[in-house]
């Protein structure tokens, strides 16, 4: 299972709404696996839903340019945060968060 948890730190609070994008790398290319949006709680957690993760190099894409704009904020310096990792062992489960500001963005693993 692989999840993430965002947080705006500007709003100190979830980030609602936020589209998340889930691909796996297949050589040199990433192919899709899943999307989602953040719900009311920042939290995203159907991205592998029903499917099996297999061990390799996945990649979550974060859509801070929108979500920023649709909170009011005229400009943000990142527009995506583009975050690869390694899936070792497909029965773990891997949590992802993100910390995000207009102006930044902090990631690690979580449980």
């Amino acid at each position: 299972m692989i999840t993430s948890h965002v947080l705006d730190l500007s709003q100190g609070g979830p980030a609602v709404g936020m589209t998340v994008i889930l691909e796996i790398r297949q050589g040199s290319e990433w192919a899709p696996v899943g999307r989602a949006a953040t719900d009311e709680k920042g939290r995203v957690a159907t991205l592998t839903e029903g499917l099996k993760v297999v061990p390799g190099t996945y990649r979550l894409t974060f859509d801070l340019a929108n979500y920023h704009a649709e909170h009011g904020v005229e400009w943000s310096l990142f527009p995506e945060a583009k975050i690869a990792f390694n899936v070792r062992d497909s029965d773990e489960h891997y949590h992802i968060p993100l910390l995000i500001s207009p102006f930044g963005y902090s990631t690690y693993r979580g449980t």
